[in-house]
C-alpha cells in the first residue's frame, strides 16, 4: 500500500510540475511580447516618420 500510495504522489507532482512549465512558457512569451513588441513597432514608426533618415543641407 505505501508504494500506491507514493505512486500516486508522484503522478500528482508531474501533473503540476507540467503545469508549471505552461505558464512559464506562457508567462514568458507574454513577457517578450509585451517587453519585444512596442519597441519593434516604435521603431517601424520612427523609420516610416524619416527619423533615422541624415538630413540634407
Amino acid at each position: 500500500m505505501k508504494k500506491k500510495k507514493s505512486k500516486k504522489i508522484q503522478i500528482k507532482s508531474i501533473k503540476k510540475n507540467q503545469e508549471l512549465g505552461q505558464t512559464r512558457n506562457s508567462a514568458k512569451l507574454v513577457l517578450f511580447l509585451f517587453g519585444i513588441g512596442p519597441i519593434i513597432g516604435i521603431t517601424i514608426f520612427l523609420f516610416s516618420k524619416g527619423f533615422f533618415n541624415s538630413p540634407n543641407m
